[in-house]
């Protein structure tokens, strides 16, 4: 299994970014493909994830407004739209696929600076 994220960067506060997890590798009915991410210093946190057979999400309160996760399942990619971003959401964004094996598969990350 790959999962490869992109579209990290630079941004100010109040900008937008979109990231990108290309999956692939696998052929399960259904998983799960989330974004964590991890800030110095701090525990990786939840952020959203989406559910492949329903369309599901999660979104954490800290973000929940502000970002949106979507699916191509024709790609087997999950974007995460994040608009009005604050200096707290500074931190190494991960992409991970559950599967329905009960495996978790991460990214290597992409890193998220905003500034003030």
């Amino acid at each position: 299994v790959q999962v490869v994220e992109s579209g990290g960067g630079l941004v100010q506060a109040g900008g937008s970014l979109r990231l990108s997890c290309a999956a692939s590798g696998f052929t399960f009915d259904d998983y799960a493909i989330g974004w964590f991410r991890q800030a110095p210093g701090k525990e990786r946190e939840a952020v959203s994830c989406i559910r492949h057979s329903d369309g599901s999400t999660y979104y954490a309160d800290s973000v929940k407004g502000r970002f949106t996760i979507s699916r191509d399942n024709a790609k087997n990619t999950v974007y995460l739209q994040m608009n009005s971003l604050k200096p707290e959401d500074t931190a190494v964004y991960y992409c991970m696929v559950a599967t329905i094996d009960f495996q978790n598969y991460w990214g290597q990350g992409t890193q998220v600076t905003v500034s003030s």
